[in-house]
């Protein structure tokens, strides 16, 4: 199962564009599936949950220092670069607003994924996931606010409740499910990343389908943009890292968490609160991480540490 796990998740971008080509050329497919991206998100929040333990917060007392440099990286260079590489792209204030979103969102749960693939230090990877995604319920609402709040209003309350539906509660609740039935979830684990996956899959379509009849002109320097703020988030996680004087392994896996970003929530909030529109840069961000997250797993594969463990 894991095999085949790895196999889809490396998979991944080609699903995405093939999904979203789909959804481009026969948007009435996945237009009336627009009610159903909240509950996808909460799916896949509640997957991550089944996934976590109460361990995996322990180790963030274990882990001060990496930890505290992950989540100011990813709570402060990524979305200022969204901001900045939004206004040297002169993107439309709905883009713009999605572009804040994804940089404001926690780690993705791809992430994990790709850092065992790139031969990181997974335990570090999952900790850094799970805290920045508890914090994300004040952090992301309150810098969305402080990026784009003068030329946009973001309704920070209604932002604070739905993260704490979609996210803090589906997350609690698998965490509590798998304390409660321990064996029965080990055994149905190695299939949970498929679900998440179908499920940002249908995300992605969705959202494809709603803008498909702007797509053409906005996709080419949207993905620009998208490429850019992922790419330069992989750097200097990586490289703020190995200027404090962390070791590799650490500097890589705190790159993956900082440059892979939980674009679904972006893209559920950005539906929500704001536009079909401003949901596109969370959409072509997941299909844009997971093939730059894919690529760099595969050139870490070849080194010779060996995987670390969860």
């Amino acid at each position: 199962m894991l095999a085949t796990v790895v196999l889809v998740t490396r998979l991944f971008p080609i699903w995405a564009v093939l999904i979203s080509l789909l959804a481009w050329y026969q948007p009435i497919l996945f237009v009336d599936g627009k009610s159903l991206i909240v509950p996808l998100l909460s799916l896949v929040m509640f997957g991550m949950g089944l996934t976590l333990t109460i361990d995996d917060f322990r180790k963030v007392l274990q882990m001060p220092v990496a930890i505290l440099l992950g989540v100011c990286l990813q709570y402060s260079v990524m979305p200022l670069l969204a901001l900045l590489i939004a206004t040297m792209f002169q993107l439309a204030p709905e883009l713009t607003i999605g572009m804040i979103l994804v940089g404001a969102s926690p780690g993705g749960t791809a992430s994990n994924v790709i850092c065992y693939l790139a031969r990181g230090n997974v335990a570090l990877s999952i900790s850094l996931t799970a805290f920045s995604t508890v914090l994300s319920v004040l952090l992301t609402p309150f810098i969305t606010l402080w990026l784009a709040g003068t030329s946009i209003d973001v309704p920070v309350e209604k932002m604070l409740y739905s993260i704490l539906i979609m996210v803090l509660l589906p997350v609690t609740a698998g965490i509590v499910i798998r304390s409660l039935f321990h064996r029965a979830i080990v055994r149905v684990q190695p299939a949970l990343p498929l679900v998440s996956i179908i499920a940002i899959l249908l995300i992605i379509a969705i959202i494809v389908a709603l803008n498909a009849g702007s797509l053409s002109e906005l996709a080419p320097l949207l993905l620009l943009a998208v490429a850019a703020h992922n790419l330069l988030g992989l750097a200097v996680g990586y490289g703020a890292a190995r200027a404090l004087r962390i070791d590799a392994v650490t500097a890589r896996t705190l790159a993956i968490e900082v440059g892979m970003q939980n674009s679904g929530l972006a893209v559920a909030l950005a539906f929500k609160y704001f536009s079909a529109a401003a949901a596109l840069p969370g959409a072509l961000f997941s299909i844009w991480h997971n093939l730059s997250g894919s690529l760099l797993a595969a050139a870490c594969s070849r080194e010779r540490e060996p995987l670390s463990k969860a």
